[in-house]
């Protein structure tokens, strides 16, 4: 990734920048000749084929749960690359913890488990320990 700088030359600049960044500058006395402020890389725009991964895993997410593995796994099931599917699993934001919950509840819906077990299940579905834990215990058990 390319960094991109900025050198501020003035005391007045590195206020309005330091001003418009949100940054107080209350009670320095002088500002340096020349400041170096690091930028963040500006993000490149996805490409239509993380896009489409994107949009197929809200449509996935809109009728089920699933762990981030098991969706990054189903979009490699329907031709997705590793790295679109990925992307488009990440780009959702989606809770994981939430998920967790969710499957639980979808388990307990039809079948009776115990603590343990269900843990085990949602752990089986890619679930985290921490995720199936949280999830096993917004359900109740």
């Amino acid at each position: 990734m390319r960094h991109s700088r900025i050198i501020i030359t003035t005391a007045a600049a590195a206020m309005t920048l330091a001003t418009f960044a949100g940054i107080s500058l209350a009670g320095a006395t002088a500002a340096p000749a020349t400041t170096t402020v690091a930028r963040t890389p500006a993000t490149k725009p996805a490409t239509v084929s993380q896009d489409n991964a994107k949009a197929k895993a809200l449509d996935y997410l809109d009728y089920s749960s699933f762990s981030r593995t098991g969706l990054i796994k189903q979009l490699k099931y329907e031709g997705f690359s590793t790295a679109d599917a990925t992307y488009g699993v990440d780009a959702t934001h989606t809770n994981w913890n939430r998920q967790a919950a969710l499957k639980a509840r979808d388990y307990l819906d039809y079948d009776s488990f115990s603590r343990t077990g269900l843990i085990k299940q949602l752990k089986y579905e890619g679930f985290t320990t921490a995720q199936a834990t949280y999830g096993v215990k917004v359900v109740g058990l």
